[in-house]
């Protein structure tokens, strides 16, 4: 019965087991693959026999496995058994070695102690060391800068560090006022008088090679190292002097040597020519001479303020134009002796006036360059002497012009012809004083040239028409001289500052216009028979003859028909047209007067005229209306 019961039952866990074979899915389960694989490895045929040894195969190969884990094990521990036994060597050495130790650290504190002092003091050393050493790099010189300063030899050339070197002397005497406010006042005084001796040593010699340098100069190589010995010069007055002197005499000679190379020789290979072989013509040689000392002392200018260009500590303006001033003085003689030749041996006085020109021309142009000293003297006393001399030629040619023709000493014109024109001499002088002005230059100055010119013209020209027509009667003299007064106030009038000068002329015309109309109204007055009844007028008489009356309206009438036939020959030959007509007005606006008195006087009836109308049939106005309009 119960073998029955667990039948069932086997059946059933069996069944169990085939169900989970058979549901479960191998080729997601790793385990089961791993073993399958190591299964296939010795189980290689699927038969009756070997699946009966299965189990027993598995279970050899895993005592197998348990025997050779076991053997690697107890190599292993074998391998730690000798590693323990090498600890404990190892610990036993130790423990000497300590032991060791121990005994000698007590054997030698001592020595330790005293290593450790000594160590202790070489590091305070080392630091004083460093201390002093910082000490000496910061307020002593070095060798190196020690040689730089002095120079390996008396002459040596200055280097662009000497000026280091030299700061760097400046630069420790300032900071040893430092050491004395921190206490150290005998080493700071020590070394401030040890830098002050190096200072003045490197500046001796600074200045020695600047002098030098300065007199062998010959084409203006003014380099960055001069420019800054210059500077650096500046600190001493007297040294720096005398190094501006030394390069001004070494320039000055240069300057000269140039000139008169410039004057002879030309320049390099003969371009530009010598100045010199255009002395035929004066206002070029002139010209040229000047355009070169323009061209050189404005170059000599900028040399000395490229010199200077450092020197920012004082104003060294006045040293500056100094220093210049004597540069430009050495070609004050051959430029004087040169100009001065020409202007004596000239002769033309245009040619003297345009050199005049010229001279006040460059004169100011080398005032702005060059303040003061020989030159500008020199420039002056030439510019007043050429102004003498033209001047004067031209007074000798005035005279000259002027010159009476039998050879006598006086001045005279030409006796005035009938015509009563200006005789050809005040055109001769005239066209000469035009053609003066004419080269006048926009120069400072040339007013009171042209002012001086135009006298020494005009004033014995005019002396020389008055004398000239002072035989002359009084009309042919008016008409003369008011003819010569117009051709000169025409020739002036086109010239600046000469309004004066055309004022005085135009009062002097004035008068003989004044002169003139008096005379041509007198001989209206004689000629229209207005004398007798003028003086009646004059008188206050109220009666007038009718005769005179009648025989005035008569000549009148005929006047008013021909104006022209009644004015003096002489007022024709004015050669202004406006100063005829001037005349010719005035003259008859004193007829007028006349007639319009005596025209009063007849149709006052308190007179007692019988038609008055017929007697003096025109009115003033109407006389003055045909008279205004001829």
């Amino acid at each position: 019965m119960s073998s029955t019961k667990e039948k069932p039952e086997d059946q059933d866990r069996i069944q169990k087991r085939v169900n989970k074979i058979l549901e479960s899915r191998l080729e997601s389960d790793k385990d089961t693959l791993d073993a399958l694989s190591g299964l296939s490895t010795f189980f290689t045929e699927n038969t009756l026999q070997n699946r009966r040894n299965l189990r027993s195969q598995i279970e050899h190969r895993s005592v197998g496995i348990n025997e050779n884990f076991l053997k690697a094990f107890r190599e292993v521990k074998l391998s730690l058994d000798a590693v323990c036994q090498d600890l404990d060597t190892m610990a036993t050495s130790v423990e000497t070695m300590k032991s060791d130790l121990e005994t000698s650290k007590a054997l030698t504190k001592d020595l330790i102690e005293q290593t450790n002092t000594m160590q202790r003091e070489r590091d305070r050393l080392e630091v004083h060391q460093q201390i002093a050493q910082a000490f000496l790099a910061r307020f002593q010189l070095s060798g190196a800068e020690h040689q730089l300063l002095y120079g390996t030899a008396k002459d040596a050339p200055i280097v662009a560090d000497f000026f280091k070197v030299l700061d760097r002397v400046q630069s420790i005497h300032a900071d040893c006022r430092m050491l004395m406010q921190c206490g150290y006042q005998t080493a700071a005084l020590d070394i401030m008088e040890e830098m002050t001796l190096h200072q003045e040593g490197a500046l001796e010699r600074l200045y020695r090679w600047t002098q030098n340098h300065c007199r062998s100069l010959e084409n203006n190589e003014i380099g960055p190292l001069i420019v800054e010995a210059m500077s650096r010069l500046q600190d001493r007055p007297v040294l720096f002097k005398y190094v501006i002197d030394e390069y001004a005499i070494a320039r000055r000679a240069v300057l000269v040597r140039q000139f008169i190379e410039a004057l002879t020789e030309g320049g390099p290979g003969g371009n530009p020519k010598p100045i010199e072989l255009h002395a035929h013509d004066p206002k070029r040689y002139i010209g040229d001479m000047f355009a070169w000392l323009h061209q050189s002392i404005p170059t000599e200018k900028e040399n000395l303020s490229l010199l200077f260009k450092k020197c920012d500590k004082q104003d060294i303006s006045d040293q500056l134009q100094s220093a210049l001033g004597y540069i430009a003085d050495g070609v004050c003689h051959p430029l004087k002796v040169r100009v001065e030749t020409i202007l004596h041996a000239e002769k033309d006085t245009i040619v003297l006036f345009t050199i005049s020109n010229l001279l006040r021309f460059y004169q100011q142009i080398m005032r702005q360059v060059v303040q003061g000293g020989s030159l500008e003297e020199c420039l002056v006393e030439l510019q007043k002497s050429s102004e003498q001399i033209y001047l004067g030629a031209l007074a000798a040619q005035v005279r000259s012009v002027l010159q009476r023709p039998s050879g006598g000493s006086g001045l005279a014109l030409e006796p005035p012809q009938r015509d009563l024109i200006p005789p050809p001499s005040v055109a001769r002088l005239l066209n000469m004083l035009k053609e003066i002005l004419s080269v006048a230059t926009m120069v400072d100055g040339r007013q009171a040239d042209i002012t001086k010119i135009v006298s020494c013209v005009i004033d014995p020209l005019l002396q020389s028409v008055q004398e000239s027509a002072a035989h002359l009667p009084t009309v042919d003299m008016g008409v003369y001289l008011l003819n010569c007064l117009h051709h000169m106030q025409s020739s002036l009038a086109v010239y600046e500052y000469m309004d004066e000068r055309v004022e005085r002329l135009q009062a002097q015309s004035d008068a003989q216009l004044d002169t003139l109309t008096s005379e041509q109204a007198s001989s209206l007055v004689a000629n229209l028979n207005l004398g007798p009844i003028y003086a009646i007028l004059q008188s206050n008489q109220s009666k007038i003859e009718t005769n005179l009356l009648k025989i005035f309206m008569s000549k009148m009438d005929a006047f008013l028909e021909l104006p022209d036939v009644l004015l003096l020959p002489q007022v024709q030959l004015i050669m202004s047209s406006s100063h005829r007509a001037t005349v010719q007005k005035r003259s008859f606006n004193v007829i007028v007067a006349i007639y319009k008195q005596i025209y009063e006087r007849v149709h006052d009836p308190a007179n007692g005229f019988e038609q008055p109308d017929q007697l003096l049939h025109r009115t003033p106005e109407q006389v003055a209306h045909i008279l205004t309009s001829t």
